[in-house]
């Protein structure tokens, strides 16, 4: 479930029970239900299943300037795929080994599949006459960190993200 600030700005995505949560006690409305229409039934009240809710009342957003370095983030970053040979990537490998003073940073960090990163260990890619298949730099993108936790966005939720994340 995708929750907007009350200015119909994205914030996050939710579980299902926490946006329910919020809608029963007030705190948010649902914009757009389930497509098919299906609903959430207690003892005194019938909730729409929702895809997109408001907050009722706005909440202030720190801004930061730079996106965290997460697994999941790293992994949509890269869409999944190996950094070396194309493959379907299941680890994350740092270009420069951090044995040799490589940093944690997104310029630093691909997806990886399991036999390219034993392979590669800790030697560097000259070491090994590899190439990276595109340069790793730092996600942007005003809806970015929204994206990369919540996997593939559900068509409904386009409207309220503008344009795609990087």
């Amino acid at each position: 479930m995708l929750l907007l600030n009350a200015t119909f700005e994205p914030l996050t995505a939710l579980p299902l029970r926490r946006a329910v949560v919020l809608v029963v006690c007030g705190k948010a409305e649902v914009v757009h239900g389930d497509p098919a229409g299906v609903s959430l039934h207690a003892a005194s009240v019938a909730v729409p299943v929702p895809s997109v809710i408001r907050l009722s009342t706005y909440v202030r957003v720190p801004y930061r300037a730079k996106v965290p370095l997460t697994r999941a983030g790293l992994m949509h970053r890269d869409h999944y795929r190996c950094a070396y040979c194309g493959g379907r990537a299941e680890t994350i490998d740092h270009v420069i080994p951090r044995s040799r003073g490589g940093p944690h940073a997104w310029e630093n960090c691909v997806a990886c599949c399991a036999k390219c990163n034993h392979r590669k260990a800790d030697r560097l890619l000259s070491e090994l006459g590899w190439r990276l298949r595109v340069v790793p730099r730092a996600p942007h993108g005003p809806h970015w960190r929204l994206l990369a936790h919540s996997g593939d966005a559900d068509p409904l939720w386009r409207p309220y993200l503008g344009a795609p994340a990087a």
